[in-house]
């Protein structure tokens, strides 16, 4: 045996694994945070695709019946466009046999491109009122409205009555359009229309004061004098009549080309124009209006031209414009792509447990059979190979409970360079216990894979149990694990893993996780013949087949997944035992929890890499490709990485959309799980309480998965490598006697 001795006096040298250690901890902290701002940039998508919306800070308030005490007569009884040129309110009215022809609420995909159309026909140009969130949803649509020589006005963000907002979130609503207009179309406006106004005689006390504001800005605010009331679909005989000023005067006339059902209205606009044609009316834009009354020429648009209330859009506005429009694109393609992402994950999630209920219950059925039998009984005797590194707070237990093995077993303890006197303390342990059968063999520190290949080597049994350093086993485990080696098809088996420190938080998570996640799965893929992992904390090998295979690969994290790949490709059958019990020690800290998770995610997606030509293999090795593979990518890759996206959705649903639908889809998601764990938990015949505990472990699994799994994901595609991480344990986890399920 090799041993490893330090000089007195001189600081130890950092062994290959504490090295890597402190690479990969440098490393993780920048791939965390990534991880985190991916789920943030998720929920900033959601919650800007809901504003857009009105969904999230959404006000749907009206004020109605308030005083106008306050407000001047002259603009009560004034025109319908109100300016403050010199600071002073003036009104101005639209002239005689003119139509100012505006519309609010847009733009809308299918109905303001037909009301262009309309325009485009009769040479008639409008003035669209536009709410910036349309605006920046439908970019195209106010890009064509501009460049066909229509006019835009501001007519906030959300569509929200201003008489109730804050100064702040006026100039919000009024910036941000402004911005989305920037975006679009590379201009800015100077019209505003406020939501829910009429005619200025319906200015009032609270209202007044933003018209101020805003007029202080430089900003003129349009009013109605003439309204179709459209938007109560009244027939287009009346939208026309009530569109019709009276004996000849001017007016600037309200309609609609969003906000609802618009089929009349663009049935009336034909007909309502050729009509004021008729009577000797002409069209004119609002700023058209202004010119006239003011003496000038009077600006009709026409196709490129700027009319007089645009400015063109420069500097920080037009860079900030393009940006919001292309963070709208944005969201308005991933919240509907995740959607159905997320609806084809549930489908699969529960198509899953199905499969697995099914599935559990026939492998159960099968194996409690009477008559069921692997075969001969094994009687011969076998090596388990326990890799040390550290252990020496486990060790000691370990060597305790395979004494009482009812199986013929040699022990074979290679010691990976410890530190802490693992190897004085396992043959301390022998010798107090009375075993001979026990050999301990050091090397220096390699890594688990090469610690697991020197003991296959020195193993001295043609079948070797492979165990953690910090496992125990039941008295009867290596029996029960060595049985199906009748079958001489069987190559490999996988055995029960429980958790021993399940009287933890985490522990008692991971319990869970163990009982449903891992043995349910484990019933599933037995009889799919498409095992991917035996547990490093319990399995068994025919030695012939793990040489053959080239032996434990230091390729990747995952050496337990790697080589039950190989071994399906070689042709053998890897089969699970329920029966065969092993206590480990779970995670002490979620940082603890997070280097397992992120070893063990890692380690698959390497394993699954490396083995991917199987996908286009025949035989077993092609089985394993085109079934199991699929399956481990699904539910232990992809799925992990939608699901937070269950619990996002549920709250914004909840908050935003339809409280009640929302919980009960989420508590109807939880009662499918919660039945697979209570199946599994009969099956595995464990007490249903720590069942208690597991809403808040989905909640707390689901979110770290996802990062676990982004971090992973992260570290594949920079090339990033890490070792075998030792976890830090406590030894709490006795001999199987004191164990409690």
């Amino acid at each position: 045996m090799t041993t490893t001795t330090s000089s007195r006096g001189r600081r130890r040298a950092p062994t290959r694994i504490e090295r890597a250690a402190g690479r990969a901890a440098a490393l993780q902290k920048p791939r965390v945070i990534l991880a985190a701002l991916l789920l943030l940039a998720l929920t900033s998508v959601m919650l800007l695709d809901g504003y857009l919306r009105a969904e999230v800070g959404g006000d749907q308030r009206v004020r109605t019946g308030a005083s106008s005490s306050e407000v001047p007569d002259a603009v009560l009884d004034g025109g319908p466009i109100l300016t403050f040129r010199g600071g002073r309110a003036t009104t101005v009215s639209v002239p005689d046999k003119t139509i100012a022809l505006t519309f609010d609420d847009g733009p809308n995909p299918t109905w303001t491109p037909q009301v262009l159309a309309v325009l485009e026909k009769y040479d008639v140009p409008g003035t669209f009122f536009l709410v910036g969130s349309m605006v920046s949803r439908y970019p195209g649509i106010v890009r064509n409205l501009v460049r066909q020589g229509n006019e835009v006005g501001i007519h906030t963000f959300t569509h929200v009555d201003l008489s109730y907002q804050s100064s702040a979130r006026v100039h919000r609503e009024i910036t941000q359009t402004q911005l989305a207009l920037a975006g679009a179309a590379g201009i800015t406006t100077t019209l505003f229309r406020a939501p829910y106004s009429s005619e200025t005689d319906a200015i009032d006390n609270y209202s007044w004061p933003v018209y101020q504001e805003l007029g202080e800005e430089g900003y003129t605010s349009v009013f109605v004098d003439t309204d179709s009331d459209d938007w109560k679909r009244p027939g287009v005989s009346k939208i026309v009549r009530w569109a019709t000023p009276e004996d000849g005067e001017g007016a600037s006339v309200l309609f609609h080309d969003a906000g609802g059902e618009r089929s009349q209205t663009i049935a009336a606009l034909p007909e309502y124009i050729e009509k004021m044609k008729a009577k000797g009316y002409t069209f004119t834009t609002v700023s058209g209006a202004l010119e006239e009354q003011r003496g000038g020429a009077r600006a009709v648009g026409g196709t490129g031209r700027l009319q007089a209330a645009h400015r063109p859009a420069t500097g920080v506005t037009l860079y900030e414009g393009k940006a919001l429009v292309a963070a709208v694109a944005v969201a308005e393609w991933t919240v509907p792509a995740l959607s159905v992402g997320l609806m084809v994950v549930g489908v699969a999630v529960m198509g899953r447990f199905a499969m697995m209920l099914v599935l559990a219950r026939r492998h159960h059925r099968q194996r409690n059979r009477r008559r069921f039998s692997w075969g001969p009984p094994v009687t011969r005797p076998v090596s388990v190979i326990v890799p040390a590194y550290n252990e020496k707070e486990c060790i000691a237990n370990t060597l305790e409970s395979l004494a009482r093995s009812t199986h013929p077993i040699e022990v074979v303890v290679v010691d990976d360079g410890s530190t802490d006197g693992t190897s004085q303390i396992a043959r301390a342990a022998a010798d107090r216990l009375g075993m001979r059968n026990v050999r301990i063999v050091r090397q220096e520190n390699a890594g688990k894979p090469a610690a697991l290949n020197n003991g296959v080597r020195s193993a001295r049994h043609d079948i070797v149990v492979m165990m953690d350093g910090d496992t125990v086993f039941e008295p009867d485990t290596v029996r029960q694990l060595v049985q199906p080696f009748a079958d001489p098809l069987v190559g490999a088996v996988a055995g029960n893993a429980k958790v021993g420190n399940r009287d933890t938080l985490i522990g008692a998570w991971q319990h869970i996780e163990y009982v449903m996640g891992f043995n349910l799965d484990r019933r599933m893929y037995n009889l799919l013949r498409c095992m991917p992992t035996i547990p490093g904390a319990i399995g068994a090998f025919r030695r012939e087949a793990v040489l053959e295979a080239g032996g434990m690969s230091e390729d990747t994290l995952a050496e337990d997944t790697d080589i039950t790949i190989a071994l399906h490709r070689a042709g053998w059958q890897v089969v699970y035992q329920e029966h065969a019990r092993a206590w480990t020690e779970a995670p002490g800290s979620l940082k603890q929890l997070w280097s397992q998770r992120y070893r063990w995610s890692y380690g698959t997606m390497q394993a699954l890499w490396k083995h991917r030509k199987s996908l286009t293999d025949k035989g077993p090795s092609g089985r394993f490709g085109r079934v199991g593979m699929p399956l481990v990518v699904l539910f232990q890759v992809v799925t992990p990485v939608f699901a937070p996206l269950i619990d996002v959705f549920t709250v914004y649903s909840m908050v935003f959309v339809d409280f009640r639908a929302a919980l009960l889809a989420w508590l109807a998601v939880l009662g499918v799980q919660l039945l697979c764990a209570a199946y599994a938990f009969r099956l595995d015949r464990e007490k249903y309480r720590y069942l208690l505990m597991m809403p808040l472990q989905q909640l707390a699994y689901r979110q770290m998965m996802y990062l676990v799994l982004i971090h992973s994901c992260v570290t594949a595609l920079t090339g990033g490598r890490l070792r075998w991480q030792k976890l830090k344990r406590t030894g709490e986890v006795g001999t199987p006697s004191g164990v409690s399920s």
